[in-house]
């Protein structure tokens, strides 16, 4: 009995996954228990609600206590605003919920970041101390680190999801929800709750109060999607990862500029199937419990410029960002003045954590040609105005991923790549809807992209550089014989990989139906045969998904 306790309980060396045997043990119970009262709504909101509680107490210890107080906080708040007239007080409301979210996000993930920005810029050495950690540890026995402050696992989709909440309800866009326990379930369903999608208020509570109805078709569309996350996790995702592309990160000085090119090019594929693989298991598992849930990628390598990139990309952050950081900054229209206090903290920070004479020297000269052509030239400022809001939405979006610098400019770098994209089509010479120019802009797309995330995978600023370095100075092309085949295996995968991605949508929409609704016995067949190829090609461990880390 000891032991099966124990299995129950939160585990470090085995947090709960998708890729993990005992989810789907929990999973199946979760099943048995959702039959027996799925047709009572409340009942079945708010045992859906203990269940993802659990879910995440064994992915993030008592930090779920954490997630009970954000979706108590913003619960109150909203129900306050739906009861009240009076615009101060709606205002005040909406401005503590924002602030509520975001100090409980800064603190748990940024913390260190502004610890250190405060060292280099007053010289004052101040380190966090986890106070909540001392204090649990001393009143009720839990082992939180009390030489750090903890991570929470996917504390940056709850609190943006948390946010969207309330200002929808402040724009009266949306009613706040009555029951807590229904509110408690939006914000914490398990399927999506860790790594995304991010499910707008407007989209899902209302499936809270429609009847179960899920047929014989829409199952077999959640066992296509659960298979096929499941299958990019394991096959492509992990098998690239272990097999050659962390070997690479992992001691980059030891490999050539063609390996280190190599596994960025599939690390651009491993990311993809990692995270999309994950949201279309979430979107399996929530249709077979009658809920639907936002498209979050859209074959994204198929683009053929930075701009159709990021829509199709982390679609529900990215419209997150349009609607509650874009738009309230002035969209294209003009930039505001948070806009440009924004973007003096992001330069004046670039200064000061490179700490180097000559780019502050660099930036100081190119603030001084923004302030004379931003006031002499009326087209220089409209030009400013209008895409000031473009570079701050991406570096915000990329301060969201993680609390470094490098996260920072790769954010920055797409935020440019949109800029000049939108100043290319102005005055390039070609149809851009020719086959060919097609080709050549998702080629060169996939180029741009794959080349930013030498800051996305880099763990820290002189790691990127090395990688940049190892491209740049090192690449000895008369290797490149020897690397394919010394990794043909990884190779193939990877191409196999970029094929399936590259399959036109209308085929792979066709062959999902025909997988919906083909035979109770064909869907199990087809399901032994994937389970085994995975088991067959599964690492050692299960590998953690790499957005649990934002």
């Amino acid at each position: 009995m000891s032991e099966f306790l124990q299995h129950l309980a939160f585990d470090p060396s085995r947090p709960l996954n998708f890729a993990s045997l005992f989810f789907w043990g929990y999973f199946a119970v979760v099943l048995v228990g959702f039959s027996l009262i799925h047709k009572r709504l409340a009942w079945r909101n708010a045992y859906l609600f203990l269940v993802s509680i659990y879910f995440y107490y064994k992915t993030s210890y008592f930090f779920f206590f954490l997630l009970l107080f954000s979706t108590g906080v913003d619960y109150t708040l909203a129900r306050w605003m739906q009861n009240t007239a009076r615009q101060p007080l709606r205002v005040a409301l909406v401005t503590a919920s924002v602030a509520v979210n975001l100090f409980v996000l800064f603190y748990f993930k940024y913390v260190y970041f502004f610890a250190d920005a405060i060292k280099d810029l007053a010289g004052i050495d101040w380190r966090p101390i986890p106070h909540y950690a001392l204090w649990s540890n001393a009143h009720f026995g839990t082992d939180f680190p009390i030489d750090r402050i903890a991570l929470p696992v996917g504390i940056s989709f709850y609190t943006f999801q948390c946010i969207s909440y309330t200002v929808d309800v402040y724009r009266r866009q949306i009613q706040a929800v009555k029951n807590p326990l229904d509110f408690g379930f939006y914000i914490s369903f398990f399927p999506q709750l860790v790594a995304g999608p991010i499910v707008r208020a407007s989209d899902f509570i209302p499936q809270l109060y429609q009847p179960y109805n899920v047929d014989r078709k829409t199952f077999g569309l959640g066992l296509f999607w659960v298979l096929n996350g499941l299958l990019k996790k394991v096959f492509l995702a992990d098998y690239l990862a272990v097999n050659f592309i962390d070997r690479v990160f992992a001691q980059p000085t030891l490999y050539s500029g063609v390996e280190t090119m190599l596994a960025l090019f599939g690390y651009s594929l491993q990311v993809y199937a990692d995270f999309s693989g994950y949201t279309d298991v979430a979107i399996g598992l929530a249709l077979w419990m009658g809920f639907s849930l936002t498209k979050n990628f859209n074959s994204p390598y198929k683009a053929a410029n930075v701009g159709e990139f990021w829509q199709r990309w982390h679609m529900s952050l990215s419209g997150w960002l349009k609607d509650y950081v874009y738009i309230p900054l002035g969209g294209n229209r003009t930039g505001s003045w948070v806009s440009y206090v924004l973007a003096f903290l992001a330069l004046f920070g670039v200064a000061v954590a490179v700490d180097a004479y000559w780019v502050s020297g660099v930036l100081a000269v190119l603030v001084g040609l923004f302030y004379l052509g931003y006031r002499r030239s009326p087209s220089f400022r409209k030009n400013v105005n209008t895409n000031i809001n473009v570079l701050l939405t991406m570096l915000l979006g990329g301060f969201w991923h993680g609390s470094s610098w490098n996260f920072v400019l790769w954010g920055g770098l797409n935020g440019a790549g949109l800029v000049v994209h939108k100043y290319w089509k102005r005055i390039r010479p070609y149809n851009a809807s020719h086959w060919l120019a097609q080709v050549l802009g998702v080629l060169i797309t996939f180029l741009f992209i794959t080349f930013t995330r030498i800051w996305f995978r880099a763990p820290t600023w002189d790691g990127a550089l090395e990688v940049v370095g190892r491209m740049t100075t090192n690449m000895q092309w008369n290797l490149m014989d020897d690397v394919v085949l010394g990794f043909w295996k990884p190779m193939l995968v990877f191409a196999l990989g970029m094929c399936i991605h590259w399959i036109p949508e209308a085929i792979k929409a066709a062959y999902r139906r025909r997988f919906a609704r083909a035979s109770v016995w064909a869907q199990a067949g087809i399901s032994v045969l994937a389970v085994l190829f995975m088991y067959q090609v599964m690492t050692a461990d299960a590998q953690p998904f790499i957005y649990f880390q934002f």
